[in-house]
């Protein structure tokens, strides 16, 4: 990972001005959270349900509306030390969705074992939700199938069982931050600690300014946006910077539900409506324009090498 600092302090420094010109009114976006209870590495010294209180004690001192958080019961196998996370989560007052049982990649497997693997999650969500809304499902590496039969295969099985598809419109990423983070933790590196830091927040606010740019591009506006996050230790780390970033661009906080009201998003709540672009990126390719390069590919090029 680049450490130019002070060069890229600079530019960091002009995509926030210049995106804060462009903000003439409130935009709106639903943070959501992928992989509960347990997410990427644990750094040493810490344990999932305080990664866990961190996030929702940031949420809730915020002000935020209720955050969706997106289950794997399988990780609750894995690490029975992360039970206490989905109780938590609810106590907070925070509900959940499906993310299906064991993070099944649905390009990569047949769909009669994706069905299964979402029906197997079935179990924990009715624990945790009793007699309430967690029918919002997240595509596990937002694979929505490989092909045209997989994916109306797969709409049709999410349809009998009353399912809404929570989309992504906003991401940077924020899952590749994590794992180094602990690496970093473990060898007390603080300095790398501090240019994961500034490249977290580089790679958000280059973000806004990517799906800002396709939506007016495509509709002249901006659609409200579903912002797809991580429960890792590091998001916990960043979560109050983030947030108060995403205010200074004029951001205000929504539900899934809310954002999703948007037009935009008609095909992910009527599953029996035919396949469709439900991405900004997929938009862009279906009226034949070219999807832009990511600006942050230069952030991550290198985090795999950090504090090895």
């Amino acid at each position: 990972m680049t450490r130019s600092i002070g060069l890229r302090g600079l530019a960091f420094g002009f995509a926030m001005l210049g995106l804060l010109a462009t903000s003439a009114r409130a935009q709106e976006i639903a943070f959501t959270f992928d992989d509960l209870p347990a997410h990427a590495a644990l750094p040493a010294g810490q344990i999932r349900l305080e990664i866990a209180q961190s996030l929702l004690a940031t949420l809730k001192a915020q002000g935020l509306p209720p955050v969706y958080g997106f289950v794997n019961g399988v990780r609750e196998v894995e690490e029975p030390a992360s039970r206490s996370v989905l109780p938590a989560w609810r106590a907070a007052g925070f509900p959940l969705g499906d993310h299906s049982w064991s993070h099944m990649n649905l390009n990569t497997h047949t769909l009669e074992a994706f069905e299964a693997d979402v029906l197997k999650n079935r179990s924990v969500l009715e624990r945790e939700m009793p007699g309430q809304d967690w029918r919002w499902f997240r595509f596990p590496f937002l694979s929505q199938g490989d092909t045209p039969e997989k994916r109306a295969g797969v709409r049709a099985f999410l349809a009998s069982q009353g399912y809404r598809i929570a989309q992504v419109t906003m991401s940077f990423s924020d899952y590749a931050f994590n794992d180094p983070y602990a690496r970093c933790v473990a060898k007390g590196d603080t300095v790398a600690i501090a240019g994961l830091e500034h490249d977290y927040l580089t790679a958000a606010v280059e973000s806004i300014g990517y799906y800002r740019g396709m939506s007016q591009t495509l509709f002249g506006r901006d659609i409200p946006y579903v912002l797809l996050m991580h429960a890792g230790a590091f998001d916990a780390r960043m979560l109050p910077r983030l947030l108060e970033l995403y205010r200074s661009r004029g951001f205000q906080f929504v539900t899934l539900p809310q954002a999703e009201r948007d037009p935009f998003y008609r095909i992910d709540l009527d599953l029996t409506a035919p396949p469709g672009p439900d991405t900004l990126e997929d938009a862009m390719r279906a009226r034949g324009l070219a999807v832009p390069p990511r600006p942050d590919a230069t952030i991550f090029a290198g985090l795999d090498k950090v504090c090895r």
